[in-house]
């Protein structure tokens, strides 16, 4: 796979990123199978070959448990040039989501994850909504907040991971990077997508492969459908897919290669 830039901010990122939220979290998430948490073997066994299939990107955040901390050991192990990508506002504790956009939090935030990553900067830092995207963005101290620290030389890039059409538009406009979701059942965040690429800024996909539900699509090959319909817009640099499957994460990375090569 060919690396993409990331909008304007000089980063450049594999066409799909391997999301981390398995590495340190089974609780209160929507997968259809439960799972147990991978050993720091299984771990780096995963990253290690997603290197290989050509991904550099991995996303993360506090709020996925251990993963941090996790990717920060296996980090020291599995020295490649990664782009990392993660998130503040939201915690993860005893099975509890819990949100603050203050500049106290969003400080201790960033600090607690340049310490548990083990870098100086931080690539990419995402603002973890809570759905009230606008609020967030226009009132809370969140955003000047992680601009002074992108100006410190701690942050390379800021954005959102945004939950609503109207705060990903204005993510667009004042954030580095979005990320949205989209897939063959979720379209409505395109023109979140499309305002992003118009504006020169970089877009990342969740739940592209509806987090594990690809089975109620009527497709013969739902991986590849989905990756055509996301891939079909101009403006998405990475698509976040998530597993602990060696297997899956090839027939990802191929489905990838089948899709973008025939659009080259």
């Amino acid at each position: 796979m060919e690396l993409k830039p990331l909008g304007a901010t000089g980063l450049w990122v594999s066409p799909l990123g391997l999301g981390t939220v398995k590495f340190g979290r089974n609780q209160g998430v929507k997968y259809p199978q439960p799972f147990n948490l991978p050993t720091d073997q299984e771990a780096l066994a995963l990253l290690e070959l997603a290197w290989d299939l050509g991904i550099n990107l991995l996303d993360t955040a506090p709020a996925y448990g251990e993963s941090e901390e996790r990717l920060g050991r296996l980090l020291r192990r599995c020295r490649h040039d990664w782009v990392i990508v993660t998130k503040i506002g939201e915690a993860f504790h005893k099975g509890v989501s819990s949100f603050d956009f203050t500049a106290a939090a969003t400080h201790a935030s960033v600090e607690r994850s340049l310490r548990r990553l083990g870098v100086e900067t931080l690539d990419v830092v995402l603002i973890h909504s809570n759905g009230d995207d606008l609020a967030i963005l226009e009132q809370a101290e969140v955003l000047p907040t992680l601009r002074n620290l992108q100006q410190a030389g701690l942050i390379r890039a800021v954005g959102m991971s945004s939950k609503t059409v109207a705060g990903g538009l204005r993510a667009a406009e004042c954030c580095d990077v979005v990320m949205a979701t989209c897939n063959l059942a979720q379209r409505e965040e395109l023109p979140v997508i499309r305002a992003a690429h118009v504006a020169g800024k970089g877009v990342f996909i969740k739940k592209g492969l509806l987090s594990g539900h690809l089975d109620t699509l009527a497709k013969a090959d739902p991986v590849r459908a989905s990756l055509e319909f996301i891939f079909a817009e101009p403006g998405v640099s990475s698509v976040i897919v998530g597993t602990l499957n060696r297997a899956h994460l090839r027939a990802n990375v191929e489905a990838a290669e089948r899709v973008l090569g025939g659009r080259e």
